[in-house]
């Protein structure tokens, strides 16, 4: 995983977290994502979290819906093989905080490598002391 400069704005709740909690929770999911470690990418998402993804016809409405679909995937020979993350920016609204970056994926189906590019927008919530995604929106970058 690579970054670039991030931008921090919003509000600071210091009990709900700081901004760099914040960030260390997303580049943790990145980074876990970019390495194909399927169950650390996973546990970087609440079960309750939802899932918008431009390439599956519907919303995902659990961690759950999407670790299946994540498995049929797999099952088509899926693997990430790298990830970067760029034009990163993070806003903190008290125990809520929201990470938008450009992301360009390697990876590989069926034996074919291709490259993504889209824009993602990561959305966390801060209990019992853990930053935890709740919601991903990913939309494809021309």
């Amino acid at each position: 995983m690579t970054g670039t400069g991030v931008t921090v704005t919003g509000v600071t709740d210091t009990d709900a977290g700081t901004e760099a909690d914040a960030l260390s929770a997303v580049d943790r999911i990145i980074d876990d994502f970019a390495h194909h470690r399927r169950d650390a990418y996973f546990a970087g998402f609440a079960p309750d979290a939802t899932f918008l993804f431009h390439n599956v016809d519907h919303r995902l409405e659990s961690r759950g819906a999407y670790e299946e679909l994540w498995a049929d995937w797999e099952n088509e020979g899926f693997q990430v093989l790298s990830c970067s993350s760029t034009n990163r920016r993070i806003q903190l609204f008290g125990s809520i905080a929201v990470f938008s970056h450009d992301v360009e994926t390697k990876a590989k189906l069926a034996g074919v490598a291709e490259t993504s590019r889209e824009r993602e927008t990561i959305v966390l919530g801060f209990t019992d002391g853990v930053w935890l995604g709740i919601h991903e929106h990913l939309s494809a970058r021309e």
